[in-house]
């Protein structure tokens, strides 16, 4: 009998990766609701002397199945490193806290001392943190290292939490003599904003020990990269900085800079897609020239730089060690873009400089904007889209007394548990019938809760986006645009704050056949657009007074519907038959 059972574990041990102190079911796809689906991991925990990292991404784990795991790791003292990503898919907002408290109380009273802790990809929101929370202060995080919540859909509320989690546990571990030493932060895609950005700023200028700073697409506009450039002054390791997608604009991208002139072990820079404007080149590229020696990569793409590019690259000419300069995206113009290559092959370094393929080319004077206007603009909390994959539905407008708060979804996911969320963010970032296919039967749900409801333009961009990959005569592409493009504007026209006239004003704008005042830039129109559209104005949800101003639009002659003429045509005639 007790050679069965050991047959039994060494079977069981044969089919887990095992290794180095590591016990894995990374990627199995496992479904555990209960106690009785982890008895497999249990035995394999309990019989592993010296464990020091338990892999689980990649499964979906209930709150029974987590106390169960949980029980098997109260005497687990040498574990250091939690591989928990990726490991809540399909599960409802309730059972996420109760698991996470479980597995955290576990460690606590294990004795563990972590290393590294991952939980990234499981969209818990403030709720989740909270389930954390004391884990995080706990002794247990004492020695953390790493801590790897990308895309968790914290907000504001969450990211708080978890800078007054932070600070706390580096008050108390410096009462022991051995302060917290984090060296790796990831928060990507978390809805952070400057509030969020601002708190975890105080924690990280209080650690000072800093290597690693990943938090792109977190709604950040230049009061909170203000701060967080300067807490990163008082980390003079930091070796990668990555904000990608955030919004420095002039003010934030000076702070920045300044910031660069304390941090001479940086060697990844990536500030792409933050609009630091001509002058924060100007002011980073005066940093670089004074410093940075080991620097390896400057992403400065997509942020309406324009001649100052070449600023940019002289600053890099003494640069022995880098390996990538990506100004792509910018507003250099075709000449701009010649001399800046010819620029960097006279300093033999034509091999670093990345394509130049997306420049916008020359700004014209009429689309300059203020940047004063743009700042009292982001202080009254209009932002800049931020694409999050995390599944989170909507944070409160500013504008609401309501103070602002997270809504976690309560739904499950209907994709196969063994498989990653799919990727709604990158399809809305960059669409195609391809990306919109993988998305699987779910797509539609998926979507909705992707995008703000509450919020008329970015619903409006949603709508275009999935549009914009119709095809007519793909039955499988166009059932899967339009069962979308339903789904979410049947949620949106319910939304007290979504009104008919505002979503065909945002249309208009968005199509370019009506000028805004914001200076919006219109998309390319394609006949996607508007045969999607035709079978929006044909559906209960759409309000019916609003046929007759788009008609009008329609009829008008414009640039913009010339390339779509028999799709134009096709939607004139339904609008004149409603």
């Amino acid at each position: 009998m007790a050679t069965d059972v050991l047959a039994q574990l060494a079977d069981c041990l044969a089919k887990t990766g095992v290794g180095d102190g590591e016990l894995s079911y990374k990627g199995q796809g496992r479904k555990l609701d209960d106690a009785h689906s982890v008895e497999e991991i249990v035995e394999a925990i309990q019989a592993f002397d010296g464990l020091q990292a338990l892999r689980l991404e990649g499964n979906t784990i209930g709150v029974e199945a987590a106390k169960t795991i949980a029980k098997a790791l109260e005497t687990k003292s040498e574990i250091k490193c939690c591989y928990w990503s990726d490991m809540f898919t399909g599960r409802l907002r309730s059972e996420i806290p109760p698991a996470l408290i479980s597995l955290g109380d576990a460690l606590m009273l294990a004795g563990a001392r972590l290393a590294i802790l991952d939980l990234s990809d499981n969209a818990f929101g403030p709720d989740g943190v909270k389930g954390i929370e004391k884990l995080l202060k706990s002794s247990a995080c004492f020695t953390l290292q790493e801590l790897r919540l990308n895309n968790c859909g914290m907000g504001i509320g969450g990211g708080k939490i978890l800078a007054a989690s932070l600070i706390e546990c580096y008050k108390k571990s410096s009462k022991e003599g051995d302060p917290l030493s984090l060296k790796v932060f990831v928060a990507g895609r978390n809805r952070l904003e400057n509030d969020g950005a601002t708190a975890l700023a105080q924690a990280f200028q209080m650690m000072g020990s800093l290597e690693e700073v990943h938090m792109p697409q977190n709604g950040i506009n230049y009061p909170g990269i203000t701060a967080l450039a300067t807490a990163m002054q008082h980390n003079a390791g930091l070796r990668i900085l990555n904000l990608n997608d955030n919004t420095f604009t002039e003010k934030g991208a000076v702070a920045m800079a300044q910031a660069l002139k304390h941090l001479n072990s940086i060697q990844v820079i990536n500030f792409g897609d933050c609009l630091v404007r001509p002058s924060g080149a100007v002011a980073i590229a005066e940093s670089i020239s004074e410093g940075l020696p080991i620097l390896k990569e400057l992403n400065l793409s997509f942020g309406e730089i324009t001649e100052e590019a070449a600023l940019v690259a002289h600053a890099v000419k003494d640069k022995g060690q880098l390996e990538k300069l990506d100004l792509n995206g910018n507003c250099l113009g075709e000449d701009g873009c010649r001399a800046l290559v010819d620029s960097m092959e006279s300093m033999n370094m034509a091999d670093v400089l990345g394509s130049l393929s997306d420049d916008d080319g020359e700004p014209e004077d009429d689309e300059d904007e203020d940047e004063d206007e743009e700042d009292d603009r982001a202080d009254k909390g209009i932002k800049v889209r931020l694409l999050c994959d995390c599944l989170v539905s909507m944070t409160l407008s500013p504008k609401c007394p309501v103070p602002s708060t997270f809504v976690l979804c309560s739904f499950v996911v209907s994709t196969p548990p063994s498989a990653r969320p799919p990727d709604v963010g990158s399809f809305l970032s960059f669409p195609s019938p391809d990306k919109l296919l993988k998305l699987g039967a779910g797509r539609a749900m998926l979507i909705e809760q992707q995008v703000d409801v509450s919020d008329v333009t970015k619903t409006t961009e949603a709508f275009l986006k999935i549009a914009s990959v119709y095809k007519e005569e793909n039955t499988e592409v166009k059932a899967a645009v339009l069962d979308s493009i339903d789904t979410l504007l049947r949620k949106a026209f319910t939304s007290p704050s979504f009104g008919g006239y505002n979503f065909v004003s945002s249309l208009l704008v968005l199509l370019g056949l009506i000028k805004s005042e914001e200076k919006v830039k219109p998309v390319h129109v394609v006949p996607g657009h508007l045969q999607a559209l035709e079978h929006v104005v044909r559906q209960d949800y759409f309000p019916k007074e609003s046929v007759t101003v788009l008609q009008a639009f329609m009829s008008r002659n414009n640039k913009a519907l010339e390339s779509c003429g028999n799709a134009r045509n096709s939607l004139q005639s339904t609008l004149q038959r409603i």
